[in-house]
Formats: C-alpha cells, structure tokens, sequence
C-alpha cells in the first residue's frame, strides 16, 4: 500500500528561532559532538587493540562506545546544520531514516546498559562461573540480541509512521524527526503510534532499567553479607558506580518522555530531555568509565606511549 502523504519535505524549526544563541548552541554543541567521537573511539579502540582488556566487560563496553558514536552522528550533524540556515528542510524519507536510526540505536543501547548489568552481577556474583556462562558465544548472541531487538522496534514504528497521512502543515518544532513532533502533523489517527509508543518503547526502558537495578540489589547485597574483605567490596563498587552513573543519565529522561507519551506535550521539554540522552549521554560515557577505571586508562597510557616511543624512533 502506497503511503498517501502529501507533505513530500518536513522544515525542522530546531532548538531556538534566535540568531544570536544559534552560533553560540553551534559552538557548544560541535564540541560536544567531536568529544563524544574521541572519547567514544578511544575506548573502541583500546578495547580492540588492547589483549588485557579482551573480556566480556570491555567486549560490551566497545558496543556501548560504536552506539554511543552512531546514536549523536544520527542527530548532531543535522542539527548542527539548522544552527548556520534558515530553514533546515528533510525529505520525508530522510526524516523516516533518521527516526529509524534514532529509535534503532537508542533502544539498542538502552538494552545493552541491561546486559552489562547482568554480566556485573555474574562476575560479582558468580566469579567461579563466570567464564563458562559468560563465554565468547553468549556474548556474542547477547550482542547481537541487542541489536536486532532494537532494529526491529525502530522498524515497527518506522512502517506505522510511514502509514501516517500528512495533508498540511510541515513544520516540526523538534532538531529532528522525532515520533510525537510528527504525530502532531498527521491528519489521519494516530492512536495506534501513541499506544505503542507507550507500551512498547515503556517497556524496553523499564525492562531493562528493571533488569539494571535487580542486578545491582543482589550485587550490593551479596557484597554486604558475603564478601569479608573491604578492598574487595570497593573494588566492586568502584566497577559498578561507572555503570550505575551511566544508567541513571539514560533511562530516566527516556522514562520520563516515553512511558507517559501524549502528542500534545511541551515541545520544548521534549527537545530538552532529548538533549541529554541524545547528545550528552554519549559524552559521558566515556569520561565516566576511563576516569573511574584504571585498566582502561592503564591501556590508554600504553598506547600512548608506544605511539610516542614509535614517532620517536
């Protein structure tokens, strides 16, 4: 069935219609974006080139760091374009696209942030077991779990958005193609998109924020009443607060614009919620796990300096 739009191009209105705050939101955006790439593609690459870190931990770290880069690369670039012109126009297949890489990638790493839990808690937990069940293979199937569930729920919500008509105006006040800015310029119904939006993108957020925290509430507790040692025990938790700063940047802001979804909400807070997990998050991730980890910056350092002692010879 041909979609029976008649709006063939979206105008995005972005963050402020003010020229001067837009060179300065350009500026400070850019530099976000370009240390989200660093700092996202230094750990990708420690965890590839580095033999030491060639462990269940670090092999999901290296995801959450080629998502992190691919999830700002969907959102930044357009919206740094719209800060230097004056209508920034998409194509109603380039809108489809960047929301299906929106929602494909988010959803994707929200999972994952699951899945690093629960390998917290096996290696915790269950240190004895710990390489039998979390072997290459498992790791590779939970890899790639992750991903395809995240696919195919971007997809569902591309093919219902694309089913959509949209018969007038084409201005959405959002940086990007997001769902509920576009729901609002349907003019067929959108009660379907809106459930699912709820119940569907809701759940993948509160599953595996679910997930998260009943990992970590046997990890506090086993570290409470079995492990004698204290060194251990901060050890531990010095492991698990990277990963628990992390899930709470995430999954509350994406609790907060998803779970209870209207149409009819604030623009402007959406933009802003959407902000922090969208082009913040991917920032911090890095700076978060190599300034509370020493083996990624004991790897850092080494590659550092073998470049150096290279350059030098």
């Amino acid at each position: 069935m041909e979609n029976q739009t008649d709006v063939h191009e979206f105008i995005l209105l972005g963050l402020t219609p003010d020229h001067r705050e837009r060179y300065t939101l350009f500026v400070m955006f850019l530099l976000l974006y370009l240390a989200s790439l660093l700092g996202n593609g230094a750990i990708l690459a420690v965890a590839i080139a580095e033999p030491r870190l060639h462990t269940p931990m670090y092999f999901f770290l290296g995801n959450l760091s080629c998502l992190d880069i691919c999830y700002s690369t969907v959102t930044v670039p357009k919206m740094l374009s719209g800060f230097l012109t004056e209508h920034q126009a998409i194509s109603f297949i380039g809108c489809l696209v960047q929301l299906h890489f929106f929602y494909f990638l988010g959803s994707g790493e929200g999972i994952l942030l699951g899945v690093m839990a629960f390998d917290r808690y096996m290696a915790i937990c269950n240190p004895l077991r710990y390489t039998v069940i979390m072997n290459k293979l498992t790791c590779l199937l939970l890899t790639g779990a992750t991903w395809a569930a995240g696919f195919f729920h971007a997809l569902m919500h591309t093919v219902l958005t694309s089913r959509l008509w949209f018969c007038g105006p084409n201005h959405v006040q959002h940086f990007f193609c997001d769902i509920k800015p576009l729901l609002k310029l349907a003019c067929s119904s959108t009660t379907l998109n809106l459930s699912l939006l709820n119940i569907v993108t809701g759940s993948i957020a509160l599953g595996a924020f679910f997930l998260t925290l009943l990992s970590y509430f046997y990890i506090i507790s086993f570290l409470f009443f079995k492990v004698q040692s204290w060194e251990s025990c901060w050890k531990a938790f010095s492991t698990c607060a990277s990963h628990l700063m992390v899930v709470a940047i995430m999954y509350i802001p994406v609790i907060s614009n998803y779970l209870l979804a209207s149409a009819g909400e604030s623009a402007e807070r959406e933009m802003v919620i959407t902000i922090l997990y969208s082009a913040v998050t991917p920032v911090l991730n890095p700076l978060i796990y190599t300034l509370r980890n020493q083996e990624v910056k004991f790897a850092l350092k080494k590659i550092f300096s073998r470049k150096h002692l290279f350059g030098r010879i």
